[in-house]
């Protein structure tokens, strides 16, 4: 008989540690560009933290996957995590002393996400041995769920913080990553390192998850539409959203409203997931998700409200984490254990090459069209991918463990006394099929 997920020990320390991490991680988001911008004044530098942090990550993304599978995945952590405690002790106390030169503050951000970029795919790895393949759904849907709350307190507590000290929400992550390290220490479970001939980073050892997505037509399918295509268009959704309903920058309350919706909708989604087996309905969710954001785009086209926009986009929200769950369930599941690095990165990869150029382009479609024409043509790219996710047979092909060339469960864990530190950037079961942490269904 299969122990509860409560029962579990192991998955207890981890989602703890995460919980840790990620919240910490939220309040140093919101403040370290708030930071520049109290040294500079300049929103321009300002925006290059952000910048700079997605750049290191699609730049380290398919690399870390590789270190994830050729290190065993718990030291690999604790590597991650004295880099993680490290860099934020140091900005913190720079923070403190009143001089927190900027090439510091993007050596923090740079770190921050290329240790992000190791560390994801090893928690996941680690994750696929603590966790039995017949309750991944319900566990990616508790971490989910967790981050959402995470998200949600965050940035509020470290807005809150950085008013009465800048240094406080740096140093509230330094103490929140120490806990993290405390958590993951504890864990007893250990997946094995991978032993193989040859250069660590060679052309082949890059490209394995992605090889591995591409030769499954129903991963390929979902990755590419749902991921690309629907994070791209939807991202396009929500960001002419926020700025219609902006009153071009008069007024914060309805764009604020919709955005809070979102994250709102993606809380309640990983809330619902466990109730509902989302790895089991995972063709059926992406469907309705992709339909639900056509109709979506449809009605902000016709009705200009703020609260029909919102809950509209909460709905899509709701319905986006929950088939996600259970995208990245079934990829968890099929994924041979020696590679389940290299392809939730790979996953990842993919995801996030269009995060950028959402916002882009429905800024550009706003200024040239207007609103209502800005919705409607966001819905038609919406229209082309739910069209071909519910029609293409490669999307109705659901993959088995057996077809992957993996036995169903998850292999034996190496049991070994716990020892030293370990835990940090936690990787989210989010929005995507990836697990990355985005604002758009599918990618």
């Amino acid at each position: 008989m299969t122990m509860p997920l409560r029962g579990n020990r192991d998955f207890r320390l981890l989602w703890l540690s995460g919980l840790f991490a990620v919240l910490g991680g939220q309040m140093s988001a919101l403040a370290l560009p708030l930071l520049v911008l109290k040294e500079t004044g300049s929103a321009v530098q300002a925006g290059v933290v952000g910048t700079v942090s997605v750049g290191a990550v699609l730049i380290t993304m398919l690399p870390g996957g590789v270190m994830a599978d050729r290190v065993e995945r718990r030291r690999l952590m604790r590597v991650c995590d004295v880099g993680s405690l490290t860099v934020v002790t140091v900005l913190a106390a720079a923070v403190w002393s009143g001089h927190a030169p900027m090439p510091l503050v993007l050596l923090v951000a740079g770190a921050g996400a290329v240790i992000s970029s190791v560390y994801g795919p090893a928690v996941f790895g680690l994750m696929r041995a603590v966790v039995p393949a017949g309750q991944m759904g319900t566990a990616t849907a508790r971490l989910q769920a967790r981050t959402q709350t995470a998200r949600l307190v965050g940035p509020l507590v470290g807005g809150a913080l950085f008013g009465i000290h800048p240094a406080l929400p740096f140093a509230a992550q330094a103490l929140g990553l120490l806990l993290s390290t405390v958590c993951v220490a504890l864990v007893r479970t250990r997946s094995r390192a991978r032993k193989t001939a040859g250069a660590v980073f060679s052309k082949g050892e890059l490209m394995a998850g992605l090889t591995f997505l591409w030769r499954i037509p129903y991963l390929r399918t979902v990755l590419l539409v749902f991921g690309l295509g629907m994070n791209f268009a939807f991202g396009a959704l929500t960001f002419t959203a926020l700025t219609a309903f902006s009153e071009g920058g008069r007024s914060g309350i309805g764009g604020g409203f919709v955005i809070t919706c979102v994250s709102a909708g993606a809380l309640i989604g990983a809330l619902l997931a466990p109730r509902i087996s989302p790895d089991r309905h995972s063709r059926v969710l992406i469907v309705a998700t992709c339909w639900t954001c056509v109709a979506a785009a449809g009605v902000m086209a016709w009705i200009s409200v703020p609260l029909v926009a919102g809950v509209m986009c909460a709905l899509c929200m709701c319905l986006s984490t929950i088939a996600s769950i259970g995208f990245l369930s079934k990829l968890l599941i099929v994924t041979p254990e020696d590679r389940v690095g290299r392809v939730q990165s790979a996953a990842g990869f993919l995801s996030s090459m269009v995060q950028p150029f959402g916002p882009l382009a429905g800024g550009a479609l706003l200024t040239a069209f207007g609103a209502r024409w800005a919705f409607g043509l966001t819905g038609c790219v919406l229209a082309v991918s739910a069209l071909f996710v519910t029609f293409a047979p490669s999307a109705r092909a659901e993959p088995s463990p057996h077809e992957a060339g993996e036995p169903a469960g998850p292999p034996e864990p190496v049991a070994e006394p716990a020892r030293g530190p370990g835990s940090g950037h936690v990787p989210e079961a989010g929005h995507t099929p990836a697990g990355a942490n985005r604002a758009a269904p599918g990618g």
